[in-house]
């Protein structure tokens, strides 16, 4: 459908697609320690989160998952969309994260500009620097059954500074 036939309206709610990935092995999921971004420190540098980006225009979902997991970790995976998250980043403005479960790695791990990957127990967890929402969303794939849509969810920080996430 032609862009002027679908409504378009630069005062509605616009996202910024992106895909998380988190591949698993036995007991272990595959985590990015994560760089600073550009030699620049970030809250986020240091911790843990699965391997992921931004969608490029003309990418599709699945095959923007793929490629983030091989750049960042240099492994490959069969991949299944297991849930969405719609993320408030600004008045206006949100992500739209895409999350995708990983099994059957393979390949030779090898790091990225992004981080240093590490297979990490899922006893660990507690106990590490993850990304603020990293546990709840894997918590959430690991309750999963088979057969089991999506789950989706929506986050946001309140005004304490704290991430708040809601899935459902």
């Amino acid at each position: 459908m032609p862009a002027a036939e679908q409504n378009l309206n630069d005062k509605r709610y616009h996202i910024i697609p992106r895909v998380l990935v988190f591949t698993f092995r036995a007991d272990q999921v595959l985590l990015i320690e994560l760089l600073p971004k550009n030699g620049k420190l970030t809250r986020w540098t240091g911790k843990l989160n699965g391997p992921g980006g931004h969608v490029e225009q003309g990418e599709d979902l699945l095959s923007t998952a793929r490629r983030e997991l091989l750049e960042e970790t240099g492994l490959t995976a069969d991949l299944s969309l297991v849930g969405t998250i719609m993320v408030n980043a600004s008045p206006g403005l949100g992500i739209g994260l895409f999350v995708f479960k990983g099994i059957n790695p393979r390949g030779e791990l090898c790091g990225s500009p992004e981080g240093s990957p590490h297979w990490i127990g899922l006893d660990e967890l507690e106990r590490l620097p993850v990304v603020d929402d990293v546990v709840l969303i894997l918590e959430a794939i690991r309750k999963m059954e088979p057969g089991d849509g999506p789950f989706s969810g929506h986050s946001y920080y309140n005004e304490a500074g704290d991430l708040v996430v809601v899935l459902e």
